[in-house]
């Protein structure tokens, strides 16, 4: 099993030994070579002084100089050291002090020089934890009858020698290839390399695809020993599983999935059921596949979907997190049974929740359906016998529920943002950070809205009860990213005004959303307004989401795409198999630790100290490593959607395009094209009509005798002059447009 310095550290701590043997087992080591590696890095380990060794067992040393990184480099070789903790300082590495540490890769670094009101603490590189660059894409060349690979990253400032016979290398020069790093740099030997893929002579003739798995080292198989391990998961369970749960094989039961997920063979997760009790208020049914039960913890499978943490999605192409078999198992399709982690909602006739349970279940699906399916069934009825009796649950759900919960969200000062194009298979707002509303497709949205209150609320039941969860938070947008869309927004008259940049709000968002509508620039806007938000954090405490307005929230409805999910779902299956409703044995009554009637009534430890603790024991690393992987995820994501409006900007080249101003630097402005959604620089050495000045303070570009002015919210045509393919650099010219300097707004 492959494992890291970071990953064997993750199972240490500074005030317990841990036996040889806890570490190969948790490590899943083996085999006789995965088991000398092991021993080999605890014995460095020890040597430099980061792990102690009592009677043949190891614990972590602590040092107050010694802080865990990430490191950050440069393209032109500076390079800081990034602290895991929120507000901690950035420490400055000399490159002699970089120990052969490249960049992204996480590291131990000694503090040498501490940090001044004006300058950081400087440090150098102790230890190298876990290398974020097994693998890298990189350009062919020869030199003096050797073969070199360097990198297309230019913060990678190193080449790699390639191992390969002559004979084969040959043809690949000055051509794109995924290559393999075998050997790291030691002392002066440089690192080596095997080339894996040759992807095509330049970055325009390899897929976008494999330019974008090569380049963030996505996996592309699961191992031979994953499959065979998969292959083990039982096909069915017994009578005393389902014993152990609610049957609700009887409910009616639908999924609803986008159109694409039965050609992509994608794992269905979700099931619904909505019934309305004696009282008239609807119960509605989340029922989610409950993939904790065959990945089990501490298994090779539960690893190799750690080490994953997420399904990535590119395009037609999906990497998933876990192996087929596993997913075949799990997935909710008709007329099967199969079991799931169910949360039960009451709403009243204003769509707030009154109670909700969380139970484990049994569950056999009757009917499975696209968005477009549901819009058409309850936009135009529907004319299929088959279809009749899922009408008023469709009709009930989508023209009721959901727009009720939309307005109680929106009322505490909620937003969603209009986009277009629909590139999430989550069923919560996914990497977006917010929800999206989409204006060809409004079931979906509407979907989003249930998923979403289903993660608060399990969110919630988790910290009422002091269990050990994982929690999802967005923070508030920085100023600096929000403050040239509200100059835009100004210099476009929409009637808009923050009241403080220090009290930033999501309510803030929402009157922005309505005043985009107004605008005949609203998808650029909406597309900026979403590009201002931060990324979604995990984190060990609750603290609030600030897309999604709620004060408590957390991942728990793709455990099969998402390793924060499937830790959720196992901390609930303790709760359900160990949880413990009263806080002596002898009392009489205990409370329903499935429910949130009890919220409020429990002074005790809700689970025993053991599996509380096994549970809390590497949640730090956990979520350090998890926050990393959806940072790559997102950032491959992004990347294969810069490529291909790059591929279709590279086939405009010479036509002329209507635009928006949205940046201006002394450097040139930013035009955003207003159909495809397409950033491009206007550089200023471009603009040959005049001698143009940077205003700072108005955020404009000013001739000085045409008096023309090129400021935030000017209309713009621009011609496509050319494209930068794989760096997804757009320039562009202008053909007409900008606004008159005269106005006496524009003078310093």
């Amino acid at each position: 099993m492959e494992f890291s310095i970071a990953t064997i550290l993750s199972h240490l701590s500074q005030d317990k030994l841990v036996a040889g043997k806890v570490l190969e087992k948790k490590l899943g080591c083996e085999e006789p070579e995965e088991l000398e590696k092991l021993q080999i890095a605890l014995d460095v380990l020890v040597k430099v002084g980061v792990v102690t060794k009592e009677k043949g067992k190891y614990r972590r040393v602590s040092e107050a100089d010694v802080v865990e990184a990430k490191l950050r480099c440069s393209s032109k070789g500076f390079c800081f050291a990034i602290q895991d903790e929120e507000d901690a300082d950035d420490i400055y590495i000399r490159e002699s002090h970089l120990s052969n540490a490249w960049n992204s890769d996480r590291v131990l670094v000694k503090i040498i020089k501490e940090g001044t009101r004006r300058r950081s603490p400087e440090g150098e590189v102790k230890l190298i934890t876990e290398r974020a660059n097994p693998s890298v894409l990189a350009r062919v060349v020869e030199d003096n009858s050797e073969y070199h690979a360097v990198p297309l990253d230019d913060r990678l400032l190193f080449e790699v020698k390639l191992k390969d016979e002559p004979e084969s290398i040959s043809e690949a020069v000055n051509h794109l290839v995924h290559v393999n790093v075998l050997r790291y740099p030691i002392g002066q030997n440089p690192p080596m390399g095997k080339v894996m893929r040759v992807l095509g002579s330049d970055a325009e003739e390899a897929a976008d695809t494999d330019i974008v798995s090569s380049k963030h080292d996505l996996p592309h198989e699961f191992s031979e020993k994953i499959l065979r391990k998969a292959e083990e998961i039982p096909a069915d369970f017994g009578d005393e599983e389902l014993a152990k749960r609610l049957d609700l094989r009887d409910k009616l039961t639908i999924t609803l999935e986008q159109d694409n997920v039965k050609e992509l063979d994608l794992l269905v997760e979700n099931a619904f059921t909505l019934e309305q009790n004696e009282d008239g208020n609807w119960c509605l049914g989340v029922h989610i596949a409950d993939v904790a039960h065959f990945v089990e913890s501490e298994t090779h499978l539960d690893r190799e979907a750690r080490k994953r943490a997420t399904t990535v999605h590119l395009g037609d192409k999906i990497i998933p997190m876990l192996p087929p078999k596993v997913e075949k198992s799990c997935s909710l399709v008709p007329n099967k049974d199969r079991l799931t982690i169910s949360v039960f909602v009451t709403f009243d006739d204003k769509g707030q929740v009154i109670e909700y349970n969380i139970h484990p279940s049994v569950i056999r699906v009757d009917h499975s359906l696209t968005y477009k399916e549901v819009q058409n069934i309850i936009g135009l009825g529907t004319t299929k016998a088959e279809l009749k009796d899922v009408f008023p649950l469709l009709n009930e759900m989508f023209f009721t529920l959901s727009p009720l919960v939309k307005a109680q969200r929106l009322q505490r000062g909620g937003f969603d943002i209009a986009l277009d194009d629909i590139t999430s298979y989550f069923k919560d707002e996914g990497r977006i950070g917010a929800i999206a509303s989409y204006a060809q497709l409004p079931v979906l949205s509407l979907m989003t809205e249930l998923m979403v209150l289903v993660g608060k609320l399990v969110a919630e039941h988790l910290h009422e009860l002091g269990l050990p969860a994982i929690y999802c938070t967005q923070a508030k947008p920085d100023w600096d990213e929000l403050e040239d869309l509200l100059k835009l927004v100004a210099n476009l008259k929409l009637d808009f005004k923050l009241e403080s940049e220090e009290d930033l709000l999501p309510l803030d968002y929402y009157h922005l959303t309505q005043e985009f509508s107004k605008s005949d620039y609203e998808k650029v806007l909406n597309y900026l307004l979403l590009c201002s938000l931060k990324a979604d954090k995990y984190i060990q405490h609750p603290a609030p989401h600030f897309g999604l307005a709620y004060p408590i929230y957390t991942h728990c409805v793709s455990p099969g795409q998402r390793y924060i999910d499937l830790h959720i779902q196992r901390v609930l299956k303790a709760l359900f198999e160990h949880g413990r409703d009263r806080r002596h044995s002898n009392t009489k009554k205990g409370v329903n630790l499935h429910s949130n009637s009890c919220h409020g009534d429990i002074n005790w430890n809700v689970l025993p100290p053991a599996i509380q603790t096994n549970l809390e024991a590497d949640l730090h690393s956990l979520v350090t490593h998890l926050n990393e992987r959806e940072k790559i995820a997102h950032d491959a994501e992004k990347d294969l959607a810069g490529l291909k409006k790059a591929e279709k900007m590279k086939d405009c080249t010479g036509k002329v395009f209507s635009g928006l101003i949205t940046g201006v630097q002394s450097y040139g402005f930013f035009v955003q094209i207003e159909d495809s959604l397409v950033e491009g620089l206007v550089h200023v050495s471009s603009l040959k009509d005049d001698w143009y000045e940077y205003r700072a303070r108005h955020t404009c570009l000013v001739g000085r005798k045409n008096r023309t002015a090129y400021r935030l919210g000017d209309k713009v045509e621009v011609e496509i002059k050319s494209v930068d393919y794989y760096r997804q650099q757009i320039d562009l010219v202008t053909v007409r447009g900008g606004s008159d300097a005269v106005d006496a707004d524009f003078e310093e």
